[in-house]
Parts: structure tokens; C-alpha cells; sequence
């Protein structure tokens, strides 16, 4: 009988799709790279999303992020994201979390009871913390590296935190994780050059930076390869290549 993920059965298979539906998957930060990964997530039938963020939807995220239209500017986007989850797949349980993960709240996350967690936000802190604990209780992690000021993003490369290139924040987090004797990380990351940014338009601030370019066809690309990484992870036992 034909469903929703009849299409998706005939590529990997019934048990490999039985996998992802009892699979239980954590989003840190569900703007432009996020939003996407939630998307292709919730699409592929993951079982179980939990997604974390206290933005609410604003006008300038209109020109890359899936949940945001004219219609929920000012909405909590993880609101806005689980209504948009439980139209795609019903069945999916999702809990949100509406606050802005740092290390000093990280004790409201158990990151043993996830099958892989996301890193999806900006801060350099937070995203230490997220690898820290996800590393402590060996659960899987990917973490996404700059995608601003990007133009290209056929320049985006899944790897070890160890062999990052060019990328600013890879090197940054690459230094922290060095430092704090963390091996084997997996991350996305563009070894493309930023952009030269037109300075005279008004910018927009973020905390106590200027945020950064951004473009539709970029942070969306980041979020699906990295949605596409974690699916074939969760199931590579149980499909053919």
C-alpha cells in the first residue's frame, strides 16, 4: 500500500526505514543550516526531533530560512518548526526546547538518550559544550562550521574537525577541541573564500558583531548535506552501496 515514504522504502529499503522511524535525533538552532536539516529529517521519516532555539522569526531571515515567511515574522521558530514537522510526518514526536543552549544550561540536555545530535548554532561555547557532552556518552555528532559570506556552496565538505581548511570558525573550534584532547569529530565546512561583503547596506547586529551575508541557496545546501550524513550514519549497517 502506498504512504508518504513509499518512495523513500524503495531506496533503502523496509528496514533501514524502520531504523530512522525509532531514530531519535537532537537540532541545535533551527535557522538557515538547521531549518533545512529538520526539514530533510522530519521527510526522511526520523522518528523522534528535538529541536532547541529561542529566535523568533525575523524579516531578514526571509531570504534563506524554510520556516520563515511574512506569515511568522515574530513567531518562536521552534513553534513555528514543530507545526511544519507535524504536517510533514503526524507520527513524529518532537519536543522543543525555546532557549539558546550555553554551557551553563547544557544539564537540561541528556545527550545519551539521542541517536545523533546536530550542531547547528554560532557560538563558539556552546558549540565546545555540545561536542564535549555528546563525545562524554559517545553518542554521534556533526557540527556545522561557517556558512556565512558564502557564495558557492559546491565548496562544502563533510570531514574531521582535524583536516578542516581556510573555514575561520573550523580553526577555531579545531584549536578548542586540541586543546581539550577531543579526536574525532565530524563537521561540515566550506573551503571557500568569505565573500567580499557590501558594507555600505544597513547591517544588522548580532550580539556585538555584525551579521554575517547570507544567500538562499547556501545555508540550505549546508543543512541537507548534512541531513543526507546523519540518515546514510543511522542506517549503513542496513543498506546496500
Amino acid at each position: 500500500m502506498i504512504n508518504q515514504f513509499s518512495r523513500t522504502e524503495i531506496l533503502i529499503g523496509k528496514e533501514a526505514f524502520q531504523k530512522l522511524s525509532e531514530s531519535k535525533v537532537i537540532v541545535f538552532g533551527c535557522g538557515g543550516v538547521g531549518g533545512f536539516t529538520i526539514e530533510a529529517l522530519a521527510r526522511a521519516g526520523i522518528g523522534s526531533i528535538d529541536i532547541v532555539d529561542a529566535d523568533k522569526v525575523s524579516i531578514s531571515n526571509i531570504n534563506r530560512q524554510i520556516i520563515a515567511t511574512h506569515k511568522t515574522v515574530g513567531k518562536e521558530k521552534v513553534s513555528v518548526m514543530k507545526e511544519r514537522i507535524l504536517e510533514i510526518n503526524p507520527l513524529c514526536k518532537v519536543e522543543t526546547f525555546n532557549v539558546f543552549y550555553l554551557p551553563e544550561n547544557s544539564n537540561l540536555f541528556d545527550f545519551s538518550k539521542y541517536d545523533y545530535v546536530i550542531d547547528a548554532i554560532d557560538t563558539v561555547s556552546a558549540k565546545i559544550s555540545i561536542i564535549e557532552n555528546a563525545k562524554k556518552v559517545n553518542t554521534k555528532i556533526i557540527s556545522c562550521m561557517g556558512a556565512g559570506n558564502k557564495l558557492n556552496p559546491s565548496e562544502f565538505k563533510i570531514s574531521d574537525i582535524a583536516k578542516t581548511t581556510v573555514c575561520p570558525l573550523a580553526r577555531v573550534i579545531r584549536k578548542e577541541c586540541s586543546k581539550r584532547n577531543i579526536k574525532n569529530v565530524k563537521v561540515l565546512y566550506s573551503t571557500e573564500k568569505p565573500a567580499k561583503l557590501h558594507t555600505e547596506i544597513d547591517l544588522e547586529q548580532k550580539g556585538n558583531s555584525i551579521a554575517p551575508g547570507s544567500i538562499s541557496f547556501v545555508p540550505s545546501v549546508a543543512g541537507l548535506l548534512i541531513a543526507g550524513e546523519v540518515i546514510r550514519d543511522l542506517i549503513k549497517d542496513l543498506i546496500e552501496e
